[in-house]
């Protein structure tokens, strides 16, 4: 596919191709989370990524198949928030507590645990 400033990569997929690929990233945060280890939190930083890309996914999914356009979900970039209220306004049923997560995770671009984050610092240097 030759790209132009008209398109981008998977500008053209389908809905269901994009839930295939969700599913694909959620199957893959599955196995990740399997490889954490208790008492260390950036053993589970790549399930976390896998698993918000995946969610991420799902809401683009349903976005598009409830008819927006491809271009205006791709400018919201990773922004979890306005995807979840965009969904919400289209039809998605979420719990208040969900909901909140998923924007909170926006707002904070937060995609580690309050102990991953901690962990992520830099060390002192000596």
């Amino acid at each position: 596919m030759v790209m132009t400033e008209h398109n981008y990569p998977g500008e053209l997929a389908s809905p269901r191709q994009i839930h295939e690929l969700a599913e694909e990233y959620r199957k893959a945060a599955t196995l990740l989370l399997q490889l954490g280890r208790s008492g260390k939190p950036l053993t589970r930083a790549p399930f976390r990524l896998s698993a918000i890309h995946a969610i991420e996914l799902y809401l683009t999914a349903l976005l598009l198949h409830r008819g927006h356009n491809p271009n205006q979900i791709r400018k919201m970039q990773h922004n979890l928030a306005e995807r979840t209220e965009r969904a919400l306004e289209a039809g998605l049923r979420l719990r208040a507590k969900t909901a909140n997560h998923l924007q909170s995770l926006s707002q904070n671009r937060d995609i580690s645990s309050p102990a991953t984050a901690r962990n992520l610092r830099q060390p002192p240097r000596r």
